[in-house]
């Protein structure tokens, strides 16, 4: 039997993880633990309840204003004592969270193997995201078994000098986990909980778009270019709403309700839910975003994407057509949004363009590459 360990401490990460470890823990050929490191803590319940999981360990470690080096620091103590506690064959950690970077450091120092899911993303610059370009490029460097989500990612690894045999391509764990969303969604199994009445935007006059923004090197401006590109959109369009679910650090909310509390039309709710959040999505005529993950998801929902980021670490979706880099310049965001709101051609040149990021079989091809690791 083979015994895993897999870490998260993040919304996203659970997300990512959530049907691959329903799938281990569905075989009797592995002995399946969960690890939260408790990065995120808030936002990670709602994911926990939809999914259906349980966390074996729970480290704790989200504080009130924490720093990177105290939540690192925090995160190796608390995860050696706990990885020599459980004494796993295999540790997995997925994408680029502090969570993710220390799981796959503290396996390397326990000499357990790491396999890291979403591996070989590249942005080009180390600096930006911050600190996740760093986080992922450490994670690789750690680990045994690298699941690479497209061939870019893989072709990224073989550039860097990663041996083949450890690279395999599985398409990203998170269309998984839309998917069984999705389906749950429309056979009335699961019900969002929408923020506001979404009813009404079946119709092609009125349009719903989806915000979210809370990347750290855009808090010195960023992030009120793109409410001031908002708030024009609604102004222009009478028959928009926007729906921006607005991220808990205190310097987003406190420059998003300075520049668009009140407005009209506006809908500045908390954080949403999974299950919401994926409900908004498949409402959404456009989604504008900083977040790496939803370039991902959108695109399998046919929602075109705007990404307030001047890269992305995830090229395959501007090279497909599903996305594009709009920076986080107020003018521009206000222009592009235009162009899809008025151009049908155009849009539709995004909305139906291929989903890059796989069909929903990621976490099955990464059980088969374990097992014949494993041998």
């Amino acid at each position: 039997m083979i015994k895993t360990f897999t870490v998260f401490g993040t919304r996203p990460e659970a997300i990512k993880l959530a049907q691959l470890i329903d799938e281990l823990s569905a075989r009797e050929e592995f002995d399946s633990e969960t690890c939260s490191t408790g990065q995120h803590l808030e936002m990670l319940e709602g994911v926990i309840d939809v999914f259906d999981f349980s966390i074996d360990y729970d480290l704790g470690l989200m504080k009130e204003s924490q720093s990177l080096s105290g939540l690192t620091s925090r995160a190796i103590d608390g995860l050696s004592e706990t990885l020599h506690s459980a004494d796993p064959d295999l540790v997995i950690v997925q994408g680029d969270t502090t969570s993710a970077f220390v799981g796959a450091l503290t396996g390397f120092y326990h000499r357990i193997p790491v396999a890291h899911v979403e591996s070989g993303l590249r942005s080009g610059n180390r600096t930006d995201p911050f600190p996740e370009e760093i986080n992922r490029q450490l994670a690789d460097s750690l680990s045994d078994l690298h699941f690479a989500p497209t061939e870019d990612s893989r072709r990224n690894l073989l550039e860097e000098g990663y041996s083949d045999d450890t690279i395999s391509v599985t398409g990203n764990t998170v269309i998984d986990a839309l998917k069984k969303i999705t389906e749950s969604i429309r056979h009335g199994s699961l019900n969002p909980n929408f923020p506001i009445e979404v009813s009404g935007f079946e119709d092609k006059n009125k349009k719903l778009i989806l915000v979210t923004a809370h990347r750290r090197e855009s808090l010195e401006g960023g992030i009120r270019e793109i409410c001031l590109g908002l708030s024009r959109i609604v102004r222009e369009f009478p028959k928009v709403e926007i729906v921006f679910p607005v991220h808990l650090n205190p310097k987003v909310q406190e420059t998003v309700h300075e520049v668009l509390g009140g407005t009209s039309r506006i809908h500045l709710i908390e954080p949403a839910d999974y299950l919401t959040f994926v409900g908004l999505m498949e409402k959404s005529s456009l989604i504008i975003t900083d977040s790496g993950g939803i370039q991902e998801e959108a695109p399998a929902l046919g929602v075109p994407v705007l990404v307030a980021r001047d890269r992305t670490e995830r090229p395959e979706a501007i090279q497909a057509g599903t996305a594009k880099l709009v920076g986080t310049d107020a003018e521009k965001i206000f222009t592009e949004a235009k162009q899809l709101i008025e151009d049908v051609e155009y849009y539709d040149s995004m909305a139906k363009a291929t989903n890059p990021f796989g069909q929903g079989d990621a976490s099955q091809k990464i059980i088969k590459e374990i097992k014949a690791y494993f041998g």
